[in-house]
């Protein structure tokens, strides 16, 4: 390390600070060390391959009803819904993490940026010192002479400062670096608001979907108790053979175990509601209710918007510059550090004339440290910076192609269900007619009972896979709504100016180039 040091007496103190000053302005007129920072381009489609019509859809601004609040539920109109989405922000742990983690980088901020100014230092000193009295010699008549001992006071107050100029704006990239960083963490808790909000509705509904397989099943149970009580007073007349009778309990008892085991899914659905909302599941007790059968309209927009309404795509946006910025960083450490310093003391005694002219020492200086030789270590540096910021632009271009994936599946997904749901329903009818007429049959003796059992089985699969159907398109439209970004923009992220808010005066010439 080559050191080069000055130190000026009070003669010069004025055409110091002068001539740095002019030297600081000459040396910033230049752009900071490093590349600014420019988005890179996105792999994207100009529009959704499975975006094709569907009942009940539009294809308008994507912005959802309530999306201006982010409560992008209330397009299910479901009041409970509303009620437990409200408190996610309220109580859930995980998201209060994440809070706390968005806090930490703006507080990182300030940590950079205290670079900016001079660092200060006072210290008051207190020293007491004394010399002991003795015999001195001895005097005329053989008397011996004594000295007095003497005790000294001294008071003093010293105060420092130091100034690292960043001329080269290595202080100005890291604290881009941290802006950029507090915003992507900015946009890492957007995010998790919205997958926690994302897991909490389909939960919801899957709890809905095993309230209405719960009545489903309940209404086969009533309906094989009714077949029971009569193929029970045909055997008591002796017109059927045992065998009837023992397959309408086996199917009776089939269809209460299947409802008990919906009863324990229900259970771990709420308790799961329970934990998503930060509360024990002790606390939270879900009534009974229906799964809805209505899939709410979902409008969609080009594959571009996902750009500026995807949280997780903002925040891999944001890391990019975050990465940039630290190339600049790494490139200023090949120049020299300037750093002004100056000191201030008084010492004297008493205190009351501590703070006089006659006790005051000053200094004044300015310092530049170069490295010469290091190896090779400063460009190391760079290009792991530059493999980082390469990393960064993968990342980021590989979160948008999955993010267009999500889309263009929901969509598919969304389209072949409502398909597939309107033809199960169908199937659903058949079964039912065909349960009647094997029944009637049954009654007047021209069919056996294994006929209406396999019948009745078909009928309640039928139904089951028409509610299995109408669960899986509701999950589907909150996957879609979660990976269009659920009504957030990228304006909702806290500007540069916002996140340095605390920034005090800082010179001109330091102000250089501040976006």
């Amino acid at each position: 390390m080559h050191n080069l040091s000055f130190s000026f007496s009070s003669f010069y103190s004025n055409a110091l600070f002068k001539s740095v000053s002019v030297a600081c302005v000459l040396s910033l007129t230049s752009c900071m060390a490093g590349p600014n920072y420019h988005r890179p381009s996105a792999i994207i489609a100009p529009q959704f391959k499975e975006l094709k019509p569907v009942a009940g859809w539009i294809n308008a601004d994507p912005n959802l009803a309530s999306a201006e609040k982010g409560e992008w539920w209330r397009i299910y109109n479901d009041p409970l819904l509303n009620q437990l989405e409200e408190q996610i922000d309220i109580s859930n742990q995980n998201l209060k993490q994440a809070e706390a983690s968005y806090r930490n980088a703006r507080a990182l901020i300030d940590q950079t940026r205290a670079g900016f100014f001079p660092t200060l230092t006072m210290g008051p000193s207190f020293n007491r010192q004394g010399n002991g009295g003795g015999a001195t010699g001895i005097g005329s008549g053989g008397n011996i002479s004594y000295a007095k001992g003497q005790t000294k006071n001294t008071y003093a107050l010293q105060t420092a400062a130091s100034w690292d100029l960043d001329l080269w704006g290595k202080i100005r990239r890291n604290t881009e670096s941290q802006v950029a960083s507090a915003q992507a963490s900015a946009a890492d808790l957007a995010n998790a608001r919205l997958s926690y909000q994302s897991q909490l509705a389909q939960t919801y509904f899957n709890l809905r979907y095993q309230d209405s397989l719960m009545d489903l099943l309940q209404k086969n149970v009533n309906f094989y108790e009714a077949s029971l009580r009569v193929t029970q007073n045909q055997h008591n007349a002796g017109t059927i053979e045992p065998t009837a009778l023992l397959q309408a309990k086996t199917q009776l008892q089939q269809t209460k175990a299947q409802l008990t085991q919906a009863g324990i899914a229900r259970a771990q659905y709420e308790h799961a509601i329970a934990i998503l909302i930060g509360k024990p599941p002790a606390e939270v007790n879900i009534p009974h209710g229906q799964l809805s059968f209505a899939v709410p309209a979902i409008p969609v927009a080009v594959p571009a918007a996902l750009l500026q309404r995807r949280p997780d795509i903002a925040s891999a946006e944001r890391k990019m510059q975050e990465q940039n910025a630290q190339i600049g960083a790494a490139i200023a450490a090949f120049y020299p550090d300037v750093t002004l310093t100056a000191s201030l003391s008084y010492s004297g005694d008493p205190v009351g004339s501590l703070v006089q002219v006659a006790n005051r020492i000053w200094s004044l200086g300015a310092s530049a440290s170069e490295t010469l030789f290091d190896g090779g270590s400063r460009t190391s540096l760079v290009k792991q910076a530059e493999a980082q910021y390469d990393m960064a632009v993968a990342t980021y271009r590989q979160t948008v192609l999955e993010a267009i994936q999500g889309v263009e599946d929901q969509l598919s997904n969304l389209r072949i269900l409502d398909e597939q749901y309107k033809q199960q329903q169908q199937a659903v009818e058949l079964a039912n007619q065909t349960v009647q007429i094997a029944l009637n049959q049954y009654k007047v003796g021209t069919e056996d009972y294994t006929t209406v059992v396999t019948q009745q089985i078909t009928s309640l699969n039928n139904q089951q896979t028409a509610l299995g159907i109408q669960q899986q398109r509701m999950v589907d439209s909150v996957l879609l709504i979660q990976n269009l970004g659920g009504g957030w923009n990228d304006k909702r992220l806290p500007s540069r100016s916002s996140l340095t808010s605390n920034l005090p005066f800082v010179p001109p010439f330091i102000q250089k180039n501040p976006n």
